[in-house]
């Protein structure tokens, strides 16, 4: 919190409003001071976020408690509900006389380390008690940090996820990032628990004008008791020093800690940056929020672009600690931030930015249905950014957003693709075309309808189709990962057989030609050639080969013609939604879809999801048992063919996925990237090659 200003006007803070004012004479006289002293009013701000981890709510016994060691520190003289009245700091805000970012003096960073030294001197009994659940042990580092990170989850993400869960999904923060910090904390020095200030940074020290002392900490209601490490991380990160003064700054604090009590510097090398990384970690959810709640208060462009900024810097500090694989670009942060902002002003906002809140173009090559008009499209993105997090889905390409809208039968899915995602695998149709395309034919195909198609603010395209998951939107759809059950492979059969009626002409004139199997060889053999020349490089050391030793390996085999029809291209089980009913199974996210072989899609899905041999081979036989020859010959010369093709494709696109770092938290591309090495065993051995006896034998496991 700001020490209040000078002049007598409001200074907000985040957790209080701050007024310096005189005292009067009836106030003087009950406080036994001098009408006209200045005080400082302390008003809790009854709208501001829970953003700040507290371990007490009352300041005033914490003031109390450490007056005896330092006797500059603010008192509480009186209060009430919701505010206190203290006593006022003489002095100016370091903050107004060096500013963040700039370098401090020697001087001032040494005294800055005497009062975190100095916090050591207060003791335990003076402090009010400690929360239940605190460690029992007083030197017990771990279990203050895994303290902490469990209060960061329960003062500051839990309360504020019903209305930011949805925001942070889209930015790929999952809802138990701090639950799995804390699991991750290692075992470190033990060192003994002292007082802490847990706030100590520009705008909370004093100078005094007096010089005696040169500095006083105020704005204590954040501080904690536990490892000293801890203060000195949190007042290292939040001073803002410039990089080079760091190692001063630590090695002050070393020294002063070292004259005050010894033991608290062990294991100061190793330690810190753990308690470094935790700052970084919990800081991302008070940091996205402010940034979002900005907005409310005067959005406009510039207003967009800094929220934008301060989220990108607080999700790229955070990455490492929580392990986030894939922070996003300035595009997909800034189409998030607003998506949350126009749920917020509402249908009924009025103001200069309502037609950008809410205004969209629709693309004509996709006409609105009767039953989902053009208001229906508006209410769908007007509530699409209050989602909660678990109506929230972020895969490879796609956010999918489910919200309900009023007057409709059921719940939709918003689908916007994620800006500055490169996909290695060429896309042939228009998903909005092919999911058209089989709710015209009278065919048994379990699909979502596609509603709409358009672009809202700001240059964001979106799709909105059915919602096919449970009808209890609450509960997260269900997906085959560990496999399809008997029933839902006979159901997932009988829709590929389905799909050989849809008529698939008019979304390709040219397609259904002969040489499907070469065209597929093509594409992979460029898929490899254009692969970046890191992971060309990396390929050719794992033993696989470029691509023009691979296109000639891959033209000895051929495979018979089959009647071609309309194929989903990529049937992994995060694609197939488990449900009941006659279906069993529904297939959604047809953004692959081609024209082609129909052995392929079942050869590709058996690839892509674990399959046990009897369910192989019941699929087969049901799948030959319902079409007609001109679809199944030969298949059982040929699915060995499209096998060898999917794993080698695997084998180089889960290479560039490792190289790249793009997409791992996609839970079919987590699945590929952790069984890489088999994976290029496998590729290796079906293109006929030996494993390079000079390829680092560690390497492939290495990667992963």
């Amino acid at each position: 919190m700001e020490q209040a200003t000078r002049n007598g006007t409001a200074n907000s803070g985040h957790h209080n409003q701050n007024y310096v004012l005189p005292l009067t004479e009836p106030v003087a006289r009950l406080l036994g001071r001098e009408a006209g002293t200045s005080v400082t009013v302390r008003v809790r701000r009854a709208e501001a976020l829970p953003v700040v981890i507290r371990t007490w709510e009352n300041e005033d016994e914490i003031l109390g408690a450490v007056r005896g060691v330092l006797p500059h520190v603010p008192q509480c003289l009186a209060k009430g509900d919701g505010f206190a009245l203290h006593s006022y700091v003489e002095g100016v805000p370091l903050s107004s006389v060096c500013g963040n970012g700039k370098p401090v003096d020697t001087l001032l960073i040494r005294a800055l380390a005497g009062l975190l030294a100095q916090m050591a001197d207060v003791r335990r009994s003076a402090l009010p008690p400690l929360p239940r659940g605190w460690p029992f042990n007083d030197t017990d580092s771990q279990g203050f940090l895994r303290t902490l990170a469990h209060l960061a989850d329960r003062q500051v993400r839990q309360p504020n996820w019903a209305v930011f869960g949805g925001l942070f999904a889209a930015l790929g923060i999952p809802e138990d990032a701090l639950i799995r910090l804390a699991e991750r904390v290692p075992a470190m020095t033990r060192r003994p628990y002292s007082l802490l200030h847990a706030d100590l940074h520009r705008d909370n020290v004093i100078v005094s004008y007096g010089g005696t002392p040169p500095l006083i900490c105020v704005d204590w209601e954040l501080a904690t008791y536990g490892d000293p490490l801890h203060d000195l991380a949190t007042h290292l990160v939040r001073m803002r020093y410039p990089a080079h003064q760091w190692p001063e700054v630590i090695d002050a604090w070393e020294e002063a800690m070292r004259g005050i009590r010894p033991a608290a510097v062990s294991g100061l090398a190793k330690d810190l940056r753990h308690y470094l990384a935790f700052e970084r970690a919990q800081s991302v959810f008070p940091d996205v929020m402010r940034a979002a709640q900005s907005l409310e208060h005067a959005f406009s462009q510039k207003n967009l672009d800094e929220a934008t900024a301060e989220v990108r810097r607080a999700l790229e500090a955070a990455a490492l600690p929580l392990r986030l694989r894939n922070v996003p670009g300035a595009r997909e942060i800034e189409r998030a931030l607003f998506r949350w902002l126009a749920s917020r002003r509402g249908r009924d906002h009025d103001g200069p930015d309502r037609d950008q809140a809410f205004g969209w173009q629709q693309d004509r090559r996709l006409p609105l249905p009767a039953d989902f008009p053009e208001s229906a499209v508006l209410d769908a993105l007007a509530v699409e950014g209050a989602a909660p997090a678990n109506r929230v889905f972020k895969g490879t390409a796609h956010l999918n957003t489910v919200v309900r809208v009023p007057g409709h039968a059921g719940p939709v899915v918003v689908r916007r693709r994620l800006p500055g995602v490169r996909r290695r695998e060429r896309s042939f149709l228009s998903e909005h075309a092919v999911l058209r395309a089989i709710e015209r034919t009278p065919v048994d195909v379990a699909a979502p309808r596609a509603l709409a198609l358009g672009e809202s603010y700001p240059n964001d395209r979106f799709a909105v189709h059915t919602y096919v998951g449970p009808h209890d939107v609450a509960h997260s759809p269900n997906h085959p990962v560990n496999g399809l059950l008997p029933h839902e492979a006979d159901s997932l059969v009988d829709q590929l057989c389905a799909l050989t009626g849809v008529n698939y002409h008019p979304l390709d004139p040219l397609a259904g030609e002969r040489g499907f199997h070469r065209r597929l060889k093509d594409q992979l053999v460029l898929l490899v050639e254009e692969l970046p020349k890191k992971s060309q490089q990396l390929a050719r050391q794992l033993g696989l080969p470029d691509a023009g030793r691979l296109d000639q390996i891959l033209s000895r085999f051929e495979v018979s013609h089959r009647e071609p029809s309309l194929l989903h291209g990529d049937l992994n089980p995060w694609n197939l939604v488990r449900r009941g009913g006659s279906y069993a199974l529904t297939i959604i996210d047809w953004e692959m879809a081609l024209i082609g072989d129909p052995l392929h899609d079942l050869v590709r899905h058996m690839h892509l999801t674990p399959t046990r041999p009897e369910i192989r081979d019941r699929m087969f036989r049901r799948w030959e048992d319902r079409l007609p020859s001109a679809y199944t010959r030969d298949w059982h010369k040929d699915w060995q063919v499209y096998r060898r093709l999917e794993i080698v494709r695997s084998a180089y696109i889960d290479l560039d996925r490792i190289v790249n770092g793009e997409s791992l938290d996609a839970p079919n591309v987590k699945r590929a990237v952790d069984s890489y090495a088999v994976t290029l065993a496998v590729a290796i051995g079906s293109l006929g090659l030996p494993l390079r006896s000079t390829a680092n034998p560690y390497l492939a496991r290495a990667l992963v």
